[in-house]
Formats: C-alpha cells, sequence, structure tokens
C-alpha cells in the first residue's frame, strides 16, 4: 500500500506544479519572475520645504521625486497623507488617489494650525503590490492660524 501513497503524492505535486505554471503564464505582471532586483519604493518632497510657514486657504503645489518598483503599474497608485503631530500618526489624506508616475498636486490648505505638519507619500497595488510609506519627517513644515492676508 505504501507504494500507492507515494504515487498518489508524487501525481499530486505534478498537478499542483502544471497549475502554477500555467498561473504564471496566464498573470505574469503579478509575479516577478526576473532575477533583476525590481526595486524598492521610496521618495522625497520637494515643496512644501522644511520650516516653510503656509496659510489656511493658500493654494501650493506639492512636489516631490520618487523611485518606483520595476513592477507593471497598471493597478498602482499614490496618495499624500498630513500629519498634524510631527509624522505620529496620519489621519487626512489630502489627495484623491493619484496615478503613480505623478509628482506633483496642488492643494488647499486646511485651517488645520499646526508646527509640526508632515506629508507622508504612500504608494501600492490595490491589494497584491503592499502599500509603501514614504513620510517626510525631515521635511516638517507650519500651518499658520491666520490666513496671512494683509487687510
Amino acid at each position: 500500500m505504501r507504494l500507492g501513497s507515494e504515487f498518489f503524492d508524487m501525481k499530486t505535486r505534478g498537478f499542483v506544479a502544471i497549475i502554477f505554471s500555467a498561473a504564471l503564464r496566464v498573470a505574469p505582471q503579478f509575479v516577478n519572475t526576473s532575477s533583476a532586483d525590481s526595486g524598492k519604493y521610496s521618495a522625497h518632497l520637494i515643496s512644501p520645504t522644511a520650516g516653510q510657514v503656509l496659510y489656511p486657504g493658500q493654494r501650493v503645489r506639492v512636489e516631490w521625486t520618487h523611485m518606483l518598483p520595476n513592477i507593471n503599474l497598471a493597478s498602482c497608485e499614490e496618495e499624500v497623507w498630513l500629519s498634524l503631530d510631527g509624522g505620529r500618526t496620519f489621519q487626512t489624506c489630502i489627495t484623491p488617489i493619484l496615478d503613480p508616475k505623478a509628482t506633483f498636486f496642488y492643494w488647499t490648505v486646511p485651517n488645520m494650525p499646526t508646527n509640526a505638519a508632515v506629508l507622508d507619500i504612500r504608494f501600492g497595488g490595490e491589494g497584491w503590490y503592499p502599500e509603501c510609506f514614504a513620510p517626510q519627517t525631515a521635511s516638517t513644515f507650519v500651518i499658520s492660524q491666520t490666513t496671512g492676508q494683509l487687510y
């Protein structure tokens, strides 16, 4: 009987290998089959700059550079989140879902005064590429209590 169970195990392993191989052929965009390093995501904020004072109602260009992983970007996205406590928590998403190749957007500064505003530029792939975080704690900026308008 043992010979029969070993034969069955070999058939099962062969079947699993065939299914796995077929899956790789059908959906190669979900699996990195190359031996090259796919790289990692990183981002660097250009503006606003560290220490910059922004005013409620002001429209500013938020801009960054990034290094995207070497993957199919079809299902990927970027978002930018705001922290008011120096990057300890990020509770407010300030963008819609952005194209992963985007490197800027225009933002109307909210009336949320803080001396410790930090942005987190996030990247992810809708359930199949993990969300990556890039908090820009070296670029802490200020959101003023006043509108900055001259009366």
